[in-house]
């Protein structure tokens, strides 16, 4: 089924309603999603499809029109909504893909488990491998589909394997090696979304693995804007060195555009400090990348994830609003 490019959002309402007959989630209009996203900021999905459960999932994509444009969106803390929000259909899964099992040597996570959570239940069930977890502002999702890591270890070193839903309805269930993991990515199929997985750990003592948790929340509090609307390391590290030292030797440090700012607690960090738009960060960024790239030569990669309609350019230029000396 093709959709002619003058169709309006109403058509696209109406034609997906009646693909969906049957839905046991929920499916609506014209969502606002700028308050589901870390940096607050971001127009509204044209669909919003929250399903009740894999089966639900599977069914949606199945009867869905082949051309719609889908987009799958998880805790929302590493991506950038743009100010004219996001075309056809957007999935954000729920309470029906939060359940944990726990198994005598790992863990199986349904797909919009907070990645703390995990952590923290692994700890209560005595296993050890998935302290890093809480170190990662996200869903299990989300961290399966960009092999997410943080202090020593990702996703790729304790998965055993993902259940997916691909974009036609068909199920699968995909080993780490079949996912080709490399640094903050995978090969996820296309229009896969991953609905739970299995967490390879341990037993051990839960006092060690709570004290182990512990230190990663102080060492990301003390390191990190952790209380500020961000989204999380804003650019990928180049092969050799830091993504942040070379942003600080490039003076972006403190670098601001209206209310969108580098943070300058660690300045791989941006920060909405009021009313910042989308707009706004992102101009932010190709400044910082601008900067970097004219000092060292090196064209820094966006971590970050930036989606949706384009909007115009904003027309000013950045201010230094300070300095530091820690990263």
């Amino acid at each position: 089924m093709t959709m002619p490019a003058a169709t309006t959002n109403q058509n696209w309402t109406d034609t997906v309603r009646a693909a969906l007959a049957g839905l046991r989630g929920r499916l609506s209009a014209d969502a606002p999603l700028g308050p589901r996203t870390w940096f607050r900021v971001g127009g509204p999905a044209d669909l919003l499809l929250q399903p009740a459960d894999a089966d639900d999932l599977a069914h949606a994509l199945r009867h869905l029109p082949p051309d719609l444009p889908v987009t799958v969106l998880g805790a929302c803390s590493n991506v950038i909504v743009r100010d004219g929000g996001i075309d056809g259909l957007v999935i954000r899964l729920g309470g029906g893909f939060a359940d944990i099992t726990v198994e005598p040597d790992g863990l199986v996570v349904g797909a919009a488990c907070l990645d703390m959570v995990v952590a923290e239940h692994a700890a209560g069930a005595g296993l050890k491998g998935l302290e890093f977890l809480a170190g990662i502002p996200g869903s299990i999702g989300g961290a399966v589909a960009m092999n997410a890591g943080a202090y020593g270890s990702d996703i790729a070193t304790i998965l055993d394997w993902a259940d997916v839903v691909t974009r036609d309805g068909g199920t699968a269930r995909l080993s780490g090696p079949a996912l080709g993991f490399g640094y903050r990515r995978s090969r996820l199929p296309a229009g896969a979304v991953v609905t739970r997985a299995r967490l390879r750990a341990t037993p051990a003592d839960p006092a060690e693995i709570r004290q182990a948790i512990a230190t990663i929340r102080q060492s990301r509090e003390e390191s990190q804007p952790t209380r500020a609307r961000t989204g999380g390391s804003t650019f990928r590290n180049p092969e050799h060195g830091k993504a942040w030292e070379l942003i600080d030797a490039a003076g972006c440090r403190g670098l601001a555009l209206h209310d969108a700012q580098v943070s300058e607690k660690h300045c791989n960090f941006m920060l909405n400090t009021g009313h910042a738009s989308a707009a706004d960060l992102e101009e932010l960024g190709e400044t910082v990348r601008a900067r970097v790239q004219a000092r060292t030569g090196i064209l820094l990669e966006w971590e970050i994830k930036r989606i949706g309609r384009a909007t115009p350019p904003v027309d000013a230029g950045p201010t230094d609003a300070g300095t530091g000396e820690t990263p």
